[in-house]
């Protein structure tokens, strides 16, 4: 299998493959690791919510704090669910591959290519999603974590000491999730971009470009960014 894997794959395919990994990884470093990493939305986003810490445990009462924990849960749950549904339509899929091919075969516009091939396009499709799921649900778990903290933390009337270090770990807790979130959001991005791999390898090099500039923008020029620091 694995020669006729590579006999089907053209230059053009181990472009488009490796550009995809190229772009996905490299723009997750730049987001994330790079300079001006702070300066994106999400680097904004972890200010913001070190700010919630110590604002609500200037509160008596934190009733809304467990509400908005509960609401970004039923976000990432929701998530979650919707990923375990695109799991199991892949694999179903898997199942009926050949049918699937001969449906594609008739489309005008599809790269003909074999059925290892197709394997393959559907299993990087599958890990990406079940990478997405992984984060979901690690993500979920963090705000459970923080759920907890929220119930454990101290009194207004505590020592300044002990609050400023109780909302740097509530913050730290919120950040860590945030950061699974968007991993597994920017998974289903470049999840988009890997259908195009169906149709034709050039396609699959136009859409990652495209999803990529996409993300740039979104994280380091957005409208929502300039309302956040202005």
């Amino acid at each position: 299998m694995t020669t006729t894997l590579l006999q089907e794959l053209s230059l053009l395919d181990y472009l488009a493959l490796g550009w995809f990994f190229i772009c996905w990884a490299g723009y997750s470093f730049f987001s994330e690791k790079s300079t001006l990493a702070n300066q994106c939305l999400v680097g904004v986003s972890h200010a913001y919510r070190l700010d919630w810490a110590k604002q609500m445990l200037r509160r008596e009462v934190r009733i809304v704090d467990s509400a908005l924990v509960g609401n970004l849960m039923t976000s990432v749950s929701f998530y979650a669910n919707t990923t375990i549904y695109i799991i199991a339509g892949l694999i179903a899929v898997m199942g009926t591959l050949d049918k699937t091919m001969s449906a594609a075969d008739v489309l005008p516009f599809t790269h003909a290519t074999g059925r290892s091939l197709w394997e393959l396009k559907l299993l990087l499709l599958l890990g990406i999603f079940i990478f997405a799921y992984f984060k979901f649900t690690w993500s979920l778990r963090q705000l459970n974590l923080l759920s907890i903290l929220i119930g454990a933390a101290p009194p207004i009337s505590a020592p300044a000491p002990e609050i400023e270090k109780f909302s740097h770990r509530m913050g730290s807790i919120n950040t860590l999730s945030g950061d699974e979130f968007n991993r597994a959001i920017r998974a289903y991005y470049f999840g988009l971009a890997t259908l195009c791999w169906f149709i034709q390898p050039w396609l699959f090099i136009l859409m990652t470009t495209a999803i990529t500039l996409v993300l740039y923008r979104r994280d380091f020029l957005s409208n929502t960014l300039r309302a956040l620091r202005d």
